[in-house]
């Protein structure tokens, strides 16, 4: 942007404004408040009331304030988030789903804690961007397409690739509880498929 480039800004933004001497790209702001208590060199030369500034600079001072409530944190209590059962369509046997945290602004992650009883397990299953899971007791089960079932256990982490297809669940005498963590791709985080049947439960 060349010296004849002139953009005055708002009055409303100019506590926004900010000088960042190492960026390249510059503007001239027309503005006598903003030259107030700066040293002369960075008055321009084109005036008195004008003050040279970064280009990129001016999308900050334009942006919309953020507002309070993006700051704020948040701590969702134990026992306060109802837990649900595990649907019939995507599970065999008994499982309990206990929410943890939902994706939140720009945020797409979210994660449950999910118990299966001995015996129960999910249906073969995949995710768009890939899911993570942390066993956080007893004994379970997992197998990916094409590979043998695996025995997993209390402090293990797993990792399913985006599109991996796979299922998993609790050993034949053991319960097992883990944490699963994914991401939502356009809203979706998961795609069910066939259940996985005693045959193969136990093969």
């Amino acid at each position: 942007m060349g010296r004849s480039s002139v953009i005055t800004l708002e009055a409303t933004h100019r506590k926004a404004v900010l000088f960042h001497p190492e960026l390249l790209a510059r503007l001239v702001i027309l503005d006598p408040e903003l030259t107030v208590g700066l040293p002369p060199k960075l008055t321009a030369a084109t005036g008195a009331d004008a003050l040279v500034l970064p280009a990129i600079l001016l999308a900050q001072a334009t942006a919309p304030a953020i507002q309070p409530k993006e700051l704020e944190m948040e701590i969702k209590r134990v026992g306060t988030q109802p837990s649900s059962k595990g649907p019939a369509d995507w599970f065999t046997g008994t499982v309990r789903i206990d929410p943890l945290f939902q994706a939140n602004a720009l945020a797409r992650a979210a994660g449950a804690s999910v118990t299966f009883e001995p015996g129960a397990r999910t249906a073969r299953h995949t995710h768009p961007l890939g899911q993570t899971l942390i066993v956080t007791s007893d004994v379970g089960w997992v197998q990916r397409e094409g590979g043998p079932i695996e025995e997993i256990r209390p402090g293990d982490l797993v990792w399913f690739a985006p599109g991996l297809k796979h299922w998993r669940g609790a050993a034949p005498t053991t319960a097992m509880t883990h944490i699963a963590i994914q991401e939502a791709l356009d809203g979706k985080v998961v795609d069910w498929m066939e259940k996985v049947t005693d045959e193969q439960y136990r093969a």
